[in-house]
């Protein structure tokens, strides 16, 4: 299983810093920070097959990526989360584009038994062979730097849109969610069906939570300064789509963190009407069918009942 995470993970880093051209011989160099390439090409070729050469230079970086990617091999990882948390899915989305096998441990919302052993009483929590992460940006700025320590967490356009997503982005999804008494039931049916609740919790969540949420959301919206809750949706979608500016992902060929983050934390609206409208009324669809693509099979170990 590992030998195959680091397959997948050294195919992925090798698409990152290198790009092919089709019907010319290409001498590959190593990229800049965040998938620039430099390419030189010529009309060689042998035995009548167009051929790529990479440079030495280009191979030891390669090298040097494997190795890196070999170096975090944790035993176990437990994430403690709500299934329905956009800040647990962000973890979770980046867990899965690793493809870094992880166990989760649903906490009921309710009395947090599962997280009575730790001071920090919110999730995600992480635990990475006993160490505890907290905060889901910390998390993946820690475990990306375990996986590449040269990771460049100051990229101006990155940063800038990873603090979009948490400072902006997941206060326009409660009051989309919770917007009227069917979507909130909606919500809440999802949440208790995919949460850790008794049967007498999952209806009095459902029902009660729902209820409650619907009001509270009215707050959040006058909070964040929100008067029409799905425009506001619509509006941020619109947003990450303008700045993708015709790109594939926001990092190029290939997802960066903040492609990660958005993806993350929308991932768990995509079925209920408030992600089926986002994708009906705007232009976010295409990047998130490429961004489902991307991630690919969730790397989450199912605990054997």
């Amino acid at each position: 299983m590992r030998g195959l995470n680091r397959g997948i993970l050294l195919s992925r880093a090798l698409r990152s810093n290198f790009t092919a051209v089709s019907g010319a011989t290409a001498t590959l160099h190593p990229v800049a920070p965040h998938g620039t390439t430099t390419l030189r090409s010529s009309n060689s070729s042998v035995t009548g097959f167009r051929y790529v050469s990479f440079s030495a230079s280009a191979s030891a970086t390669c090298l040097a990526q494997e190795a890196q990617i070999k170096a975090f091999e944790p035993k176990e990882l437990l994430l403690f989360q709500y299934q329905a948390c956009p800040f647990c899915n962000k973890v979770a989305a980046f867990l899965d584009y690793y493809n870094i096998p992880f166990k989760v441990v649903e906490v009921n919302p309710i009395n947090k038994k599962e997280i009575k052993w730790s001071d920090y009483k919110k999730v995600p929590i992480l635990s990475v062979d006993g160490e505890q992460m907290v905060d889901s940006s910390d998390i993946i700025d820690k475990l990306i730097k375990r996986i590449h320590p040269d990771y460049d967490l100051n990229a101006e356009e990155e940063k800038k849109w990873r603090e979009w997503v948490d400072n902006h982005l997941v206060h326009v999804l409660s009051p989309n969610i919770y917007r009227n008494v069917p979507e909130a039931l909606e919500s809440f049916d999802y949440i208790t069906t995919q949460g850790n609740f008794s049967f007498s919790e999952r209806l009095v969540a459902k029902y009660g939570g729902a209820a409650a949420m619907y009001f509270v959301s009215k707050k959040l919206k006058k909070k964040h300064n929100i008067t029409d809750e799905r425009a506001a949706l619509y509006g941020a979608a619109e947003q990450w789509v303008d700045a993708l500016n015709g790109r594939k992902f926001l990092g190029g060929l290939d997802p960066n963190l903040a492609d990660l983050a958005v993806f993350g934390v929308l991932r768990p609206i995509r079925d209920l009407k408030s992600g089926r409208d986002m994708v009906e009324h705007t232009r976010i669809g295409k990047w998130f069918s490429e961004m489902d693509r991307a991630v690919g099979q969730s790397s989450r170990v199912w605990e054997r009942s």
